[in-house]
């Protein structure tokens, strides 16, 4: 049997230079999302049909993943106008409201009075 001699080289970093050369966050071992994996994102209408299939298994309050946190960033992205738009005409059919009321109430009370001192 012959006798080979192999020589081993081995490479060595110090820490700074070992960061910088080797990939410590694994992500070649597992893709960070979804979509690295070649999934597709499902379009508009798949996505309002699975909301449509969900809707009842999808909480009704939480921070994430709730139909609330669906509500606010929805508000967010669209923004408030339309509704603060219907608020302010509520509000304005409120006072108009209020006013008629308080017309009537006084149109009531003077034919009140005029009846009493009339009559009495």
């Amino acid at each position: 049997m012959s006798q080979e001699r192999i020589n081993l080289n081995k490479q060595v970093f110090d820490k700074r230079q070992y960061e910088k050369v080797i990939n410590t966050s694994f992500t070649q071992l597992v893709p960070a999302s979804g979509l690295e994996t070649g999934s597709t994102l499902p379009s508009v209408d798949e996505f309002f049909t699975y909301y449509d299939e969900l809707f009842f298994q999808i909480p009704k309050f939480g921070l994430t993943n709730s139909h609330e946190y669906l509500i606010k960033t929805s508000q967010a992205y669209v923004g408030n106008d339309l509704q603060n738009e219907e608020i302010q005409a509520l509000i304005a059919e409120i006072t108009d409201l209020r006013a008629e009321n308080l017309n009537l109430n006084q149109q009531l009370f003077d034919i009140q009075n005029t009846t009493i001192t009339t009559n009495g």
